[in-house]
């Protein structure tokens, strides 16, 4: 039921839900217990509860408070305060890193925002209501009495929640000036909550959009890599391009739009690029894949040129044009440089030659070297992504599945007697032996030895089974040697075989 506060105007009622249950951990309740046998108010507030009304998990979990900072210290010993905006962090001693720490924060009223990031003055307040109203949007401007179930939502964020709507509390034009990240966090919640953004919110971002210069592109990529993470990262980018702000985030990626490409593909660069990328999130493939896949294409612009020839636009080179501009643009948003140096990788060599009709596996071996044996994988998955992305409608045709599998013989150790944990030199040093066929054959003798049985691979039992191979007649040894290489031959055979049969090449 909902109950309105005399003499309060309607925005500012409080909706009380008994009838509901909520998932909270021991840990989350504990906190909000010890507040509240101290003497202070104790709710839970914003995301968290947002998750548990949608029917989420939260990934954290944030308390507000009538208590002052220093009077949270005092009930939570274990917890630090090392911010200006009053947040306690609670330590639970939780093994699980959502719970490992919770924060506590006052009721909070905040002044002007002068350089559109940040107040000017943070103060304490008294009043939940009050905090509420500061908060951003309706759908986290929600607070949950943990110890009653009652929920506090003076904004009709509930509402919000089962419509599926972004609404900015209040004046949308004044929370969205206040701090512009705000603008690209409602972009964000579309895209992990598939959710749409109300009108007059979309207007305001549209109004507002140049405040998100203020922004650090520091923040404006950990905005973006949850938009990546999520699983609708092209229509949030589209919506982010509609509503005039995807410039002050990939600000290399609009270039591509209406740029028309050659008869292999169905879009232009720019739908392209997001097409890949979402063929990433649709897989559930790795960030560094879908990162890739953004930026795999993003100097096509550039580089096209028509070829009176094919009669059709060529674009030479984009791809090594495109790893330049991919590292100036992730190196501007502050990227690790592990992540740098991987995607820049991946965009530099996603145009790798996979005809095995006309390539050897030295070929394949050399792609591996140049992009690394650990990002092998996530480059032919960039490139199953890319397929997909010109709008074909099979991501692994039989000559690619083809080409995998001979990565996966390149990358595979062949069976030889290199396996062998001993080696013609030691065997010459130990027992002063010549060069000669008898070194081969010993070794062929004992790689078919341990081919059955792998444990007798060790240094100790191959010196003592090398000497009793050497005392043998030369005709008894090589017959034995040329026995372990007809196994061995056999042997990786089969192996191939199964790479094949693994790939569907058979």
């Amino acid at each position: 039921m909902c109950i309105v506060l005399p003499s309060e105007p309607r925005h500012e009622q409080l909706c009380y839900d008994s009838s509901m249950s909520y998932r909270i951990p021991s840990e989350v309740e504990a906190i909000g217990e010890k507040l509240r046998k101290a003497g202070f108010e104790s709710y839970l507030v914003g995301g968290c509860v947002r998750d548990l009304l949608i029917g989420r998990t939260p990934k954290d979990w944030d308390f507000t408070t009538n208590a002052k900072p220093e009077q949270i210290q005092a009930v939570f010993p274990d917890s630090f305060y090392e911010n200006d905006y009053g947040t306690v962090g609670v330590k639970t001693g939780s093994e699980d890193l959502a719970l490992a720490i919770v924060e506590v924060t006052p009721y909070r009223t905040e002044s002007a925002y002068s350089d559109k990031r940040r107040p000017d003055k943070v103060e304490f307040g008294t009043s939940l209501l009050e905090d509420l109203a500061r908060r951003d949007f309706t759908i986290n401007a929600i607070a949950l009495d943990d110890s009653q179930g009652h929920i506090v939502d003076p904004y009709d964020g509930q509402k919000d929640i089962k419509d599926k709507i972004v609404r900015a509390v209040g004046n949308a034009s004044e929370r969205l000036n206040e701090d512009a990240l705000r603008m690209l966090r409602a972009v964000r919640l579309v895209a992990e909550l598939e959710f749409g953004i109300e009108g007059h919110t979309a207007a305001a971002i549209k109004e507002n959009s140049k405040h998100l210069s203020h922004v650090s592109r520091e923040r404006i990529r950990e905005e973006l890599v949850r938009i990546l993470n999520s699983g609708r990262p092209m229509d949030a980018l589209i919506l982010a391009h509609q509503l005039g702000i995807l410039e002050y985030i990939v600000p290399d990626l609009p270039r591509g739009i209406g740029v028309e490409q050659n008869q292999a593909h169905s879009y232009d660069v720019f739908e392209h690029n997001l097409r890949t990328m979402q063929h990433a999130a649709d897989k559930d493939w790795g960030f560094d894949i879908r990162l890739a896949g953004l930026f795999h294409d993003i100097s096509k612009p550039e580089t096209r040129r028509w070829s009176d020839e094919k009669k059709d636009w060529t674009f030479h080179g984009h791809e090594v044009v495109g790893s330049r501009v991919t590292k100036k643009a992730l190196e501007d948003l502050h990227f690790s440089r592990e992540t740098i140096e991987k995607v820049v990788k991946l965009v530099r060599w996603h145009m790798f030659f996979s005809d095995p009709e006309q390539i050897t596996l030295s070929a394949v071996r050399r792609m591996i070297k140049n992009v690394g044996e650990e990002n092998i994988w996530d480059l032919l998955n960039l490139r199953i992504c890319d397929r997909i992305g010109t709008g074909r409608p099979k991501e692994q045709p039989f000559r690619f599945r083809k080409y995998k599998a001979m990565v996966d013989q390149a990358l595979r150790d062949p069976i030889s007697v290199a396996m062998l944990k001993t080696d013609g030199t030691h065997i010459m040093d130990k027992f002063q032996v010549k060069p000669g066929p008898k070194i081969g054959w010993t070794l062929n003798a004992l790689l078919e030895e341990i081919l059955d049985n792998p444990d007798k691979n060790i240094q100790e039992y191959l010196d003592t089974r090398t000497e009793e191979l050497l005392k043998m007649p030369e005709k008894e040894l090589k017959k034995l040697g040329e026995s372990g290489k007809q196994k061995r031959e056999a042997a990786e055979d089969e192996e191939i075989k199964h790479i094949m049969e693994k790939h569907h090449v058979c």
